[in-house]
């Protein structure tokens, strides 16, 4: 049976402004298609020039992203380009904080300095971007957050752990978030992949081992798409899932 992100249908998320960190490349690059196949508006944030990759999306689906260069470790950038992107949008309805680097590295490896930077990508702008959106939500009369995380903190994987503290410390925050913006309709969801085979995966840290024994924990014996994270991702921005908030979305396969 064949199946495509593109047979999806939510109708209200047609014409719905959503904002996606790291919308240009890799599962980012996967969810900006999404939600553009669906008649949204959509800006993201990237630190490349995703000119391209707009030009493709508008080809394709005639509903072109808008692209905002930001370096999301600076606060105030990323705060000016969620303006921006309301100024374009109207107030912001979805947001995706979805950008992160998995940088390996060992506990004896790094200092201050690597930590603090890894944080301020992998954990920091996901508060300060749902800070810069609530007051939007709130005037809509509630909105849809969803962070995306990871399923190495549940597995506890070695091999990075300040990313793997980053990904844990993102599921806290979505239940904070969740108990404090529930009041005003607004729910925040968090996403939570396995292994995907992105192009940067493959090209750092796919080896057929690796694969094989990730796929042998799989209960699904097959390697995790970029296009398997769009329909989960629409599913908690939509109203099919209204009544969900605070909750962990695994898409990994059923691995254990």
């Amino acid at each position: 049976m064949t199946f495509s992100f593109q047979d999806l249908q939510f109708p209200d998320l047609k014409g719905a402004s959503v904002f996606i960190t790291g919308g240009g490349s890799g599962i980012g690059a996967g969810l900006t298609e999404g939600f553009v196949s669906q008649g949204a508006r959509v800006a993201f944030v990237g630190l490349s020039d995703a000119t391209p990759f707009c030009d493709d999306m508008e080809q394709k689906h005639g509903n072109r992203p808008l692209f905002i260069r930001c370096d999301i470790r600076d606060v105030k950038a990323l705060q000016e380009a969620i303006d921006q992107a309301r100024k374009a949008h109207g107030p912001v309805q979805v947001l995706v904080n979805n950008a992160a680097r998995d940088t390996r590295h060992t506990l004896d490896e790094w200092g201050v300095e690597e930590w603090d930077e890894s944080i301020a990508t992998n954990l920091r702008p996901q508060f300060f971007s749902a800070q810069a959106v609530a007051a939007d939500m709130r005037g809509l009369g509630g909105g849809a957050i969803i962070n995306l995380s990871s399923n190495s903190y549940l597995l506890g994987l070695s091999g990075y752990p300040t990313y793997v503290t980053a990904k844990a410390g993102i599921m806290g925050m979505t239940k904070a978030l969740a108990r404090e913006l529930g009041p005003d309709n607004i729910r925040v969801n968090c996403l939570i992949p396995g292994w995907v085979m992105t192009e940067r995966q493959r090209e750092l840290w796919v080896n057929d081992k690796d694969l094989q024994e990730c796929l042998g924990q799989q209960c699904l014996k097959e390697a995790i798409a970029v296009e398997d994270m769009i329909g989960p991702c629409l599913f908690l921005a939509s109203q099919a899932s209204r009544m969900m908030t605070g909750q962990e979305l695994i898409v990994d396969g059923g691995r254990v």
